[in-house]
């Protein structure tokens, strides 16, 4: 009976630099092969969204923007004439509501100035929840 135990196999060890080699051959076939492309105009198709009306929440502060760039704050009508005096408006209409959130319903043909001024406003008045209305298309 042969009871002598057979020489033991140290580990294998794994060579990395071939690993490295192949890596890099991909790497850069990868940055040869893809295209870069320049768009000199940008396409875009929103999305459409069916979804039901949410609930009116207690915290919201309705602020509409006409075409012509006319204010309403909770329905009551504002002149714009700074940033200061709409951050103003909104945090009197956010009263003590706790995180308010100001819901912007601006007209199609309103320009981008006007509802980037609320923004601005509801920034300095440290108004964080924004969001904007949509009309579905039924």
């Amino acid at each position: 009976m042969n009871f002598q135990r057979g020489a033991e196999k140290e580990p294998l060890e794994i060579n990395l630099v071939p690993l490295i080699d192949v890596m890099m051959v991909i790497l850069i076939f990868l940055m040869i092969s893809t295209t870069y492309s320049k768009y000199t105009e940008l396409e875009i198709n929103l999305p459409s969204a069916e979804a039901a009306k949410q609930p009116e929440r207690p915290n919201e502060i309705a602020v509409l923007v006409n075409a012509r760039g006319q204010l309403v704050i909770n329905r009551v009508p504002m002149v714009f004439t700074t940033i200061d005096t709409l951050a103003d408006a909104l945090r009197k209409a956010a009263g003590g509501a706790k995180e308010p959130v100001v819901v912007i319903s601006a007209d199609a043909n309103t320009t981008h100035q006007a509802v980037v001024r609320v923004m601005e406003a509801a920034r300095v008045a440290g108004l964080a929840h924004i969001t904007f209305t949509t009309q579905s298309n039924k």
